[in-house]
């Protein structure tokens, strides 16, 4: 149990009262009137995207779905842009944008992002702490998973503490192993000692990975949760149907009886199979389909501008990408406005070879912009003595726009005196057998809501994704110290400092951020954007209606 005299109280802060402070914040309200408009005088605010302070609490009510709002009833059918066997219905070892999806259908977390990317209580019905590093979590009661078993602190711990497991195989590893301690500390109550400070926590708590499963769990093919819908069919790579959670504990939720998901990695079919009828919703739209999508009276575009991003992967653990020189020779090759509007039709923002959108919160504008820049270019690979060298460049529809990025990088490198040989390869099983698997590639990373997230997951030295193989020690250090500096102006600029040690020395070309664009019969409502990413934020199954 919590120590109530020595915890500093808040007043109690209202979804659109967030809302003001976080947008407000954004645009560079002083902390002290932050701090004036939540009645916290003496305490710091720890970060815009939490909406608590350093030593308050997380007050927040999720206004994405309202019961009552939408018509009851239908079911429709969603096409992603990817689909394979090793698709899972656990939690922890999401790799896809199908996998976000389908894990929001059938689990809920702790917290839950908006459609701001703030953090809202979920199963949560309270968090407290007092440093930021001890943290106590009093959960929804008369809560049910699916096969019936009432939800409890003992499900949390194990939810949690599953992930710092190296056979579990968890995506986020590196987020986990800051929890020091899990434990149940009363039937609904968990509280969580981190090894250091992180006024992050509501935000890491809200990610797909970890969302909570049952005590003991072990066979994930029942996709057992106290999500929105059950499973009612899981064929890993062909499809999966989830059916209406009659018991839901939100009342009047989810609208849609049923949601039956397929892939169609093609983006080509899967725009036919909207404009068609077959399906309802799709993702991953080309800029350039979005033409046709407007000509339909029946179909729509969502446009979200997002931290989605393609990037170039140089691996620095072997040669050529050892080489400091030729690293950074790539990185001037990127033509980024060409990239921009030749590519993606004006649906992105330029890049600065590291993975903080612009105006997403510590994004570093003081960091100057990597022009293109092919006679420096041509400079570096003499002096690294590999000006007429020929390799291939790896390339799928699978990461997004990749293939026309290796079209254009290819006739950058000609002018530099570099031959790329661009090649092709099918989405079916590029993420297993060629993601960051040679020395020059593409990735795709879908958007994280905050810094910390994604220095965590693909920067860190030790982190399971880091793609280009890049260690520094420095960005280490920086990244443990911002998780415990709740001085806004102090961890904005360690923040700052770490996306230009990756902007100078990782591996990484980042040259745009893509506006996620969905598709969507107009008969779909209560569909919007989310930053997140696609599918609004992957958690469209319960917010949406059909209106036939």
């Amino acid at each position: 149990m919590t120590d109530k005299k020595n915890s500093i109280d808040t007043q109690l802060v209202t979804g659109t009262e967030s809302l003001r402070i976080f947008e407000g914040l954004n645009r560079g309200m002083s902390r002290r009137n932050a701090l004036q408009m939540l009645g916290l005088a003496g305490v710091a605010v720890a970060g815009a995207g939490s909406l608590f302070g350093a030593a308050g609490k997380l007050f927040a009510d999720d206004e994405a779905a309202s019961p009552g709002k939408g018509k009851p009833g239908g079911r429709i059918r969603v096409a992603g842009s990817t689909s394979s066997t090793a698709d899972t219905l656990d939690p922890a070892k999401g790799s896809s944008s199908t996998d976000y999806v389908r894990h929001y259908m059938f689990y809920n977390g702790l917290t839950r992002f908006d459609s701001h990317m703030v953090p809202q209580l979920e199963l949560a019905e309270r968090i407290e702490t007092t440093d930021a590093t001890l943290w106590v979590i009093s959960l929804r009661k008369e809560v049910t998973f699916h096969n019936g078993k009432a939800l409890t602190a003992a499900d949390v711990v194990f939810s949690l503490l599953r992930h710092k497991d190296p056979i579990t195989g968890s995506k986020v590893l590196p987020l986990a192993s800051q929890f020091a301690d899990v434990k149940a500390v009363g039937t609904h109550e968990v509280q969580i000692q981190l090894s250091g400070p992180n006024a992050e926590l509501p935000s890491v708590l809200a990610v797909s990975h970890m969302l909570i499963v049952p005590e003991g769990t072990a066979d994930f093919s029942q996709g057992i949760g106290t999500g929105p819908f059950k499973v009612k069919e899981f064929k890993p790579g062909v499809r999966s149907v989830g059916a209406r959670n009659t018991n839901y504990w939100k009342p009047g939720l989810p609208y849609l009886d049923e949601i039956e998901f397929i892939g169609i990695a093609d983006e080509s079919s899967r725009i036919n199979a909207l404009l068609s009828g077959d399906v309802h919703i799709v993702n991953e739209v080309n800029p350039r389909s979005t033409t046709r999508i407007k000509a339909s009276a029946k179909h729509r575009v969502i446009d979200s501008p997002s931290g989605n991003y393609t990037d170039l992967i140089i691996r620095q653990d072997q040669m050529p990408g050892q080489s400091p020189e030729f690293t950074q020779a790539m990185k001037l090759l990127l033509d980024r406005e060409q990239i921009k509007s030749a590519i993606f039709r004006g649906y992105a923002r330029v890049g600065n070879d590291h993975p903080i959108a612009p105006g997403a919160r510590f994004y570093n504008a003081e960091l100057p912009q990597r022009a293109y820049d092919p006679e420096k270019a041509k400079f570096l690979l003499k002096k690294a003595g590999m000006e007429s060298i020929s390799m291939p460049l790896m390339c799928s529809p699978a990461a997004t726009g990749s293939v026309d990025v290796a079209v254009l990088l290819q006739q950058s490198a000609k002018e530099a005196g570099l031959k790329l040989d661009v090649n092709r390869l099918p989405s079916d099983g590029y993420w297993s057998n060629h993601w960051a698997k040679h020395p020059l590639s593409f990735g795709n990373i879908n958007p994280r809501p905050n810094a910390d997230m994604i220095f965590s997951q693909f920067f860190q030295s030790t982190a399971p994704w880091n793609e280009s193989g890049w260690k520094n020690e420095q960005f280490d250090q920086l990244l443990v110290q911002a998780r415990g500096e709740t001085d806004e102006a102090k961890r904005g600029k360690m923040y700052g400092d770490m996306q230009a040690l990756v902007h100078e020395h990782s591996g990484i070309g980042v040259p745009v951020f893509i506006s996620n664009i969905d598709g969507a019969d107009q008969r779909v409502k209560g569909y919007g954007a989310n930053p997140l990413g696609g599918f609004m934020g992957y958690m469209f199954a319960e917010q949406v209606w059909l209106d036939a």
